[in-house]
């Protein structure tokens, strides 16, 4: 967890201009109509574009982040292995490489596996409402949580995880949930392919 004390200074870590600054806000044909702050977007409901990352080790397992405590929705929750926004003029897979690597201080290639599509209201009288483009990559040990993000980090298989949102799904978030209730054969299909990448 070194480097974090200065803000990222000496790090190497990227912050972008703007961040976390304003999101995009879209209509519903992910058509870019404003910007807005987060804390506005959801506590508004308004529809904005994000992203998550779903992150295979060679065993085929997900690595999974319990969001900080100090979070301002979805605080202490289990979650995929990153997600976030792009700011305005910034493509969403490049804030999705800047915020893994923010976030687990990881370099990785993604690649974009499915579009995802979700309202929900939250805690806090927060709501999301998001339009998120799914990234799939490998990893292979050297993560480093950044404890302002992440409390925690594990790997679960496919199966394990699908089972404990089952068990407790008061412990994930609801986009975690959502993709496991609402992709589960896209989840199958792109971990497989990354685990079998990793051979």
């Amino acid at each position: 967890m070194r480097g974090w004390a200065n803000a990222f200074a000496g790090s190497g870590r990227e912050v972008v201009a703007g961040s976390p600054g304003e999101i995009v806000l879209i209509d519903e044909c992910n058509r870019a109509i404003g910007a807005a702050s987060k804390e506005v977007a959801h506590r508004e409901g308004l529809l904005h574009r994000a992203f998550s990352v779903f992150l295979v080790d060679p065993a085929g397992r997900i690595l999974l982040q319990r969001r900080s405590l100090e979070k301002y929705h979805s605080a202490g929750l289990w979650s995929n292995s990153c997600c976030g926004h792009p700011v305005p003029g910034e493509r969403t897979l490049a804030a999705a490489r800047r915020r893994t690597f923010e976030e687990l201080g990881l370099r990785v290639e993604l690649s974009f596996g499915f579009f995802a599509r979700y309202a929900s209201a939250m805690s806090g009288d927060m709501r999301e409402n998001e339009f998120v483009y799914v990234y799939f990559g490998r990893v292979d040990g050297g993560v480093d949580p950044n404890p302002e993000e992440i409390d925690s980090v594990r790997y679960e298989t496919l199966s394990n995880t699908d089972a404990l949102i089952r068990e407790r799904p008061e412990d994930f978030t609801y986009w975690t949930r959502h993709y496991f209730s609402s992709h589960r054969a896209s989840l199958r299909q792109w971990s497989v392919a990354m685990n079998t990448e990793c051979r």
